[in-house]
């Protein structure tokens, strides 16, 4: 990437590309780049920046909201920027769903986290426009690869820590241990699940939330009956939440929502409660595409967050269609598998994103975690096509049913060899229904 600085009579651009045209540029030094540092002299770069030096030629005085976690990231990002936006702030928005301001996408999606250049980049961006807040996800690979390098955090926001990304960080530990060093440091100020037995975290400028452990921001009762109808407190302070989303992950996405906008702006509860309650959900989150029968999409792509989904819907029968993407984690496919065993009636397995794998070789890892005997009470079945999986899943769909369609989201494309497809799950659903009348 190559971006204009202006001011500044050194040059006139930066690039973390070492092909880049030199002339008048210079080359940004990254964990990423800094292999490719040699090529650059090599081909005429003669001035070079770090992450920190590039901090003097851009503008990032500004309030950076960091989260990371396994699951939640992106809705909680979206709850933090919506609540702020309703409270007249200007802010900026940057994670899986792309790069907004002020309401406005100025980049489509791409990376969780994108390059350290862009980053800065969309954080300039913002405050050129006025903004008082920037929201961003922080993932795994951009703690390791630094690509948050530099950037001075206002809150940092842990939301879960369960298993994902071995295929990239190799064993469990290694990915908890990545995740936990985002708040290692004391002098940062933190906001923790205190639900979360995984994390491991400087104590000091630390603030909790949760529900079954008490916490700054606890939960006295609540009710996941259509909807979300929480009785919060933070210290002296109480309030309702009433929301019109599903499910318990999604009462503590609002809990660390709600926390991080009164640990920044300190407004009443029941205030920053009553912006939230404005907050419309996010598209391929617990997204209903038809109440009638009732059928929900949603991202989730590892075992604990489809388990965090079936329970949203414990009280009623549970139909889900789902897949593994392939040349990733290949160990959690059983586990997905036993998952949805373990609280669906019928199971639809079939192909998510197999890119260089075999559907089927994918579909029969998944189906090797399926015991016996929940095989034996299960109805079971395998369709590699997943527009074909979807349509029999739903031809199949009984009105006292939940059909559940995991593991894309609001993606847009289906991965197959080396060929990108267009591919949506909302779409194909409304397909299969129209044919249906």
């Amino acid at each position: 990437m190559k971006i204009q600085i202006k001011n500044t009579k050194e040059f006139s651009f930066v690039s973390d590309n070492s092909k880049d045209d030199r002339k008048d540029c210079a080359f940004l030094i990254t964990q990423s780049s800094k292999k490719y540092l040699q090529e650059a002299k090599d081909r005429g770069f003669t001035q070079f920046l770090t992450p920190q030096d590039l901090k003097k030629y851009l503008d990032l005085n500004l309030k950076i909201i960091g989260i990371t976690g396994t699951n939640g990231k992106t809705t909680t990002a979206a709850m933090i920027y919506s609540i702020l936006l309703d409270m007249g702030y200007k802010v900026g928005l940057l994670g899986t769903r792309g790069f907004f301001i002020n309401e406005v996408q100025k980049r489509e999606k791409g990376l969780t986290t994108p390059s350290l250049l862009e980053i800065y980049t969309a954080i300039h961006e913002a405050k050129k426009e006025g903004c008082e807040y920037f929201v961003m996800e922080v993932s795994s690979h951009s703690i390791v690869q630094e690509r948050i390098e530099g950037l001075d955090f206002a809150l940092r926001i842990l939301t879960n820590i369960t298993s994902d990304h071995l295929d990239y960080h190799k064993t469990l530990q290694n990915y908890r241990d990545v995740k936990n060093s985002f708040f290692s440091n004391p002098n940062d100020l933190k906001l923790i699940n205190k639900d979360e037995i995984n994390a491991r975290y400087a104590l000091q400028n630390c603030i909790t939330y949760g529900i079954e452990n008490p916490a700054t921001l606890s939960v006295k009762a609540y009710s996941l009956k259509d909807g979300i109808t929480a009785q919060i407190f933070y210290g002296k302070e109480e309030a309702l939440l009433d929301l019109n989303l599903f499910g318990k992950h999604n009462l503590y996405n609002a809990l660390a929502a709600l926390a991080a906008v009164k640990i920044l702006e300190n407004a009443p509860l029941g205030e920053i409660t009553k912006h939230l309650e404005n907050f419309g959900g996010v598209l391929g989150r617990m997204q209903i595409v038809s109440k009638k029968p009732l059928i929900i999409v949603d991202f989730a792509h590892t075992h604990d967050g489809m388990e965090q989904i079936f329970q949203s819907f414990a009280h009623q029968k549970i139909a889900v269609v789902f897949g593994a993407g392939g040349d990733r984690d290949r160990s959690k496919r059983p586990k997905m598998g036993f998952v949805a065993a373990k609280y669906a009636n019928k199971i639809y397995i079939t192909s998510d994103n197999p890119r260089s794998e075999e559907p089927q070789s994918i579909i029969e890892e998944i189906l090797a975690g399926i015991p016996q005997a929940l095989r034996e009470k299960r109805q079971i079945f395998v369709e590699v096509d997943r527009r074909e999986a979807i349509k029999k899943a739903i031809l199949d769909v009984k009105e006292d049913e939940v059909l559940l369609v995991l593991g894309k989201g609001d993606e847009h494309y289906q991965i197959i060899k080396d060929e990108i497809l267009h591919f949506d799950d909302v779409e194909e659903i409304q397909k299969a229904l129209e044919n249906l009348k």
